[in-house]
């Protein structure tokens, strides 16, 4: 799939292109933890998306790599496209990248944006099973 053809609301995206430029580094805490994100611009040769970089992937990555982006989610900010691998998806640095290194992040290790809802305690007791009488 070609950058030019992602759509806002889009999941389950594929795609791949190379970092032109990465921007500031932003921390916050949500939940009680600290997180990191920050915009980077993704092209290929049909054009260019802002790419949302979490945690460990905001150091992982430089100008210049080049990455695919598995079961990415495509959102829109301010009437801006942006690209993110999302709670489910994952990037990947592909071939001539520096490093060499076929590393993937998977979302199922890190905390993105869309935090797992999991992490909240439930606040309902379990249901109670129906107990047999014995007569």
């Amino acid at each position: 799939m070609k950058i030019s053809e992602l759509t806002s609301g889009q999941g389950n995206v594929e795609v791949e292109g190379t970092i032109k430029e990465i921007g500031e580094t932003r921390t916050f805490n949500k939940f009680g933890k600290e997180l990191k994100v920050a915009n980077a611009i993704l092209e290929d040769d049909s054009g260019n998306i802002k790419l949302s970089l979490w945690n460990e992937d905001v150091t992982r990555f430089n100008n210049g790599d080049k990455l695919k982006v598995i079961n990415g989610y495509v959102s829109e900010f301010q009437g801006e496209k942006q690209l993110t691998s999302g709670k489910f998806g994952s990037l990947e640095k592909v071939d001539g990248s520096e490093g060499g290194e076929s590393e993937s992040s998977s979302a199922e290790e890190s905390t993105h944006e869309q935090s797992p809802i999991e992490s909240e305690s439930p606040s309902e007791e379990p249901m109670e099973e129906p107990k047999e009488e014995i007569f």
